[in-house]
């Protein structure tokens, strides 16, 4: 640990696609003071994921019951009655442990966590090339329903307007270009 990582933030954040769990898997794998801030969410696990790695898997009366306890840094509806937050208990674990805690969240959250922290905190915007690349990520994830596709192209237009609202906006029309862009945007910011 550097006292410079100490009680730091990396916040990333995108419209679903955009490719910013990819970079943030890099930044893990290369920058040894950072560690990955696992959300808590209602929704369904999917085959690939693990309870308590990718995310804390809540049920919906538990994670209401953290919302009224004011257990949040930050939490929304991403969707209709599908939920995420970031525990308050989960920053804490990971500034004990003398890392810096990097984040990868939606964009109204991101802007929220940015808000609380300040300086402390690096928001950084994952711009996609255009959304019809946005449209052909999500369609090649092979995931996802056409409903659910529909859904997060609709709100990936909402929240492209918020970009201006990040510290940095990382544009990903080279994935191997994001993720070195983003290493040095990172190590920069821990060695302030």
């Amino acid at each position: 640990m550097t006292l410079a990582t100490q009680n730091k933030m990396l916040i990333f954040s995108a419209p679903s696609g955009s490719g910013k769990t990819t970079i943030v898997k890099h930044l893990l794998a290369t920058i040894p003071d950072i560690m990955f801030s696992i959300s808590a969410t209602n929704r369904q696990l999917r085959a690939n994921e693990t309870d308590g790695k990718d995310y804390y898997f809540l049920t919906t009366d538990d994670f209401k019951n953290h919302i009224a306890c004011g257990d949040f840094i930050e939490w929304e509806e991403v969707y209709d009655n599908t939920f995420y937050g970031t525990l308050k208990s989960e920053v804490a674990r990971i500034w004990s442990l003398g890392k810096c805690v990097i984040f990868d969240v939606d964009v109204k959250g991101g802007v929220n966590i940015k808000s609380q922290y300040g300086s402390k905190a690096l928001s950084v915007f994952v711009m996609p090339p255009s959304v019809e690349v946005l449209e052909s990520r999500l369609r090649n994830r092979n995931s996802n329903s056409e409903d659910d596709i529909s859904r997060r192209i609709a709100k990936a237009r909402l929240e492209l307007s918020y970009a201006d609202e990040f510290d940095v906006i990382l544009t990903n029309d080279d994935l191997e270009t994001a993720k070195n862009d983003a290493v040095a945007i990172v190590k920069d910011f821990l060695t302030k």
